[in-house]
């Protein structure tokens, strides 16, 4: 919520993009898998609060109600994106309106389905804020992912790139000279919980 920035609400928001539905898994939402027991998106939400994010927005799509009443994520703002099975694009968006008119000066996007990014990659992409026109990501063997780093006065020309399941990768490409590569490699894995497959990875 907008209030008097201080030290204990950091310019960086956490924004967790968790409105995925699973449609490779069943239809299981992403949210709601289980991991070390409790809902994924539990998991993603501390990581974010962990890694030195203020204020925590989190996205969220199919089976919203139920990820409401089963998941725990207390200080979250809850942002419903009706239009979610039109991809990533449209929870970007969500999460970016969402955004506007808070005191956040940069917004730190994870998404629900990647566990083996916690804390310590958070915080390293965090650092890289300097201003509002930062643009930072994580990085794995020089490879870009996630988490990315936008800062605010970015926000609306990524929201208006934003498309189907691309999600900001259309800007990403268009101000690559503008990114700022924080190496992650060593204390997190950006593997993606997509197929039936992928769920060894949970606990």
């Amino acid at each position: 919520m907008a209030g008097t920035r201080n030290e204990t609400n950091p310019p960086v928001a956490g924004l967790l993009l968790a409105a995925g539905g699973g449609r490779r898994l069943g239809g299981r939402p992403k949210a709601l898998l289980p991991h070390r027991g409790r809902p994924l998106v539990e998991h993603a939400a501390r990581t974010l609060r962990e890694g030195g994010c203020g204020q925590v927005h989190v996205v969220l799509g199919a089976a919203a109600e139920e990820v409401r009443n089963r998941a725990e994520l207390p200080g979250c703002v809850l942002v419903d994106n009706p239009r979610w099975a039109d991809g990533m694009g449209s929870s970007l968006r969500a999460g970016l309106a969402s955004l506007a008119g808070t005191d956040a000066r940069a917004a730190l996007v994870l998404l629900v389905d990647q566990p083996g990014i916690g804390a310590a990659a958070v915080a390293r992409v965090v650092a890289a804020y300097r201003t509002p026109d930062s643009l930072a990501s994580a990085s794995y063997q020089g490879r870009r992912g996630h988490p990315v780093l936008f800062g605010a006065r970015r926000w609306a020309d990524i929201a208006a790139d934003a498309r189907g399941d691309q999600g900001a990768r259309d800007y990403l490409r268009g101000h690559e000279s503008d990114i700022v590569l924080v190496e992650c490699g060593d204390v997190a894995q950006a593997y993606d919980i997509d197929t039936e497959e992928d769920l060894s990875h949970l606990e």
